[in-house]
């Protein structure tokens, strides 16, 4: 049954021949010349390798941390911009062709930019990765240099880029760490004129504090112990005063009233000081002897007194003693003016070791903002180093770089239009077609082709077939359309041919090697 099914399709394909061969020439040639005519496209690549920064990371740390994948859509953008594509089309002139004159500059930029294309490779076991540029055009030579200017525009821009972020990082570290340097020299200020201000008080000296708090304490215990000793004697002066007034009134005041036996001027000079220190100016028997001692006194300048008589031992006892009361008075007052002032130094210190908490409290958040500042300017005054290093680096061309390992060279074939793709559609679709024209005829065609369909027709047996016979000028007729089929089948393999070279060489190179062989011949 299958070999039946072949004869029979067969049979179609030769009486159909002529519907395959011309659709499928006409397609073919069609084909060629859509391949000839449409204007070629050429792709020049380059690639570009992205080499990791020669020092060490443990030595100098990159300050660009960002992935090649984000800094190639950055450089891109800046690479496509219109500015420099506009540099590339004057640079090169292109667009400069008769069609592409009615061509407005933005719309030359965009066509360009639509032409650009970036692929990022993945980095491989070493860490690095790659990636390409491609241009496309119609000039295989412009597509070969802007190809490679773009290229060197990606690598300038890659060195700019990291040269910027380098600036950038470091001016941005030197004004923070200027900003917090002001901050600490403020802080220890703050530190400073606590210190000053409170001076004696502070946490440290607590211990010195308690110490001169303890000795004031054993002076103030040692002067009011002195006190005490000085306010006996005092007491036991006064008694001895007052045993001794008690021994001269007794001789003395008995004369006082109208007695002018007593004319012992010393003697009445010393009754008098006893009652000035016992009683008031205004007691009457001070006023009464302050009286005759005046008068006596007269007497004596009056009279011319040749001598004066020696001062009773007893009178120079009682100014002993009134001496004495005199200056223990004073030695009590300054040793009370002495605890006053010790009691007052006491309470000084023992306010400032109370207050010691309060200070240790304020003076530990002085010491921890004063600490936070200095380790985030000791963090800042490392990564300044850190960054001028890298800085440094950047600008010798020691850091990650882009590096050239194709360069883009000029195209030799065409990218557009696809010569393979067109010639293979174009014999599918001259054979789909010309077998399609030749099988549509055949369900047209209602004859009988074969005495089977006679007999399934007729419901008749067949009895006898003859074959057609032919005269010789129709058999000679016969003969050309074989020849002129096989003609037709010749051409078509030619046709044939020549696109498979046009797709493996290249139109150029079939052009140059036809006019080879039509030269030769």
């Amino acid at each position: 049954m299958e070999k039946l099914e072949i004869e029979k399709y067969k049979e179609i394909a030769i009486r159909g021949m002529w519907w395959i061969i011309i659709p499928f020439l006409l397609t073919l040639l069609a084909g060629l010349t859509y391949t000839l005519i449409t204007p070629k496209i050429y792709e020049a690549q380059t690639l570009i390798l992205v080499q990791r920064q020669r020092v060490p990371q443990e030595f100098v740390r990159a300050i660009v941390s960002s992935e090649v994948e984000d800094r190639l859509m950055t450089i891109g953008q800046q690479v496509t911009s219109r500015t420099n594509l506009e540099k590339i089309i004057r640079q090169y002139r292109l667009y400069n062709n008769p069609a592409d004159k009615g061509l407005f500059l933005q719309q030359k930029v965009e066509i360009l930019r639509r032409r650009i294309k970036i692929d990022v490779a993945p980095g491989g076991r070493t860490g690095s990765s790659a990636f390409t540029i491609s241009f496309r055009g119609k000039d295989p030579e412009k597509v070969m240099q802007v190809t490679n200017a773009l290229a060197s525009n990606f690598i300038s821009e890659n060195l700019k880029i990291r040269e910027s972020q380098a600036l950038g990082t470091s001016a941005f570290l030197a004004d923070e760490l200027e900003s917090v340097k002001k901050r600490l020299i403020e802080k220890e200020e703050q530190l400073k004129d606590y210190r000053e201000k409170y001076m004696g008080g502070l946490p440290e000296q607590l211990n010195t504090n308690l110490t001169i708090l303890e000795r004031l304490q054993e002076q103030l215990e040692q002067l009011n112990s002195n006190l005490r000793d000085a306010e006996n004697r005092k007491l036991i002066i006064q008694k001895e005063i007052t045993e001794a007034e008690k021994s001269i009134l007794t001789v003395q005041i008995s004369s006082l009233p109208g007695s002018e036996e007593t004319t012992d001027l010393a003697s009445l000079k010393n009754a008098l000081a006893a009652l000035e220190a016992k009683y008031t100016q205004n007691h009457p028997d001070v006023i009464r002897l302050k009286k005759r001692i005046a008068e006596l006194e007269s007497e004596e300048r009056s009279f011319g007194s040749d001598s004066a008589e020696e001062e009773p031992a007893t009178a120079r006892v009682d100014q002993t003693l009134i001496r004495n009361l005199q200056g223990v008075e004073l030695e009590i007052e300054s040793l009370r003016a002495e605890i006053r002032k010790v009691k007052l130094q006491k309470a000084g210190y023992q306010n400032k070791v109370e207050e010691t908490p309060k200070r240790e409290q304020e003076l530990l958040s002085l010491k921890r903002d004063y600490s936070n500042l200095m380790e985030l300017y000791n963090s800042l005054l490392n990564r300044k180093l850190e960054a001028e290093i890298a800085l440094s680096m950047e600008q010798k061309q020691k850091g990650e770089q882009f590096r050239i390992i194709d360069p883009a060279k000029i195209p030799s074939l065409p990218v557009e239009p696809n010569v393979n793709r067109i010639i293979l559609l174009t014999v599918v679709l001259g054979l789909g077609l010309g077998g399609g024209l030749a099988y549509l005829v055949e369900i047209m065609n209602t004859s009988f082709k074969t005495p089977e369909e006679v007999e399934k027709e007729l419901q008749l047996p067949v009895l006898i077939t003859m074959p057609i016979r032919y005269t010789e000028r129709e058999l000679k007729s016969i003969k050309w359309r074989k020849a002129l089929a096989f003609a037709s089948v010749a051409v078509g393999f030619i046709l044939s041919a020549v696109g498979i070279v046009l797709a493996t060489k290249g139109v150029d190179k079939t052009l140059n090697f036809i006019k080879d062989i039509l030269s030769n011949m």
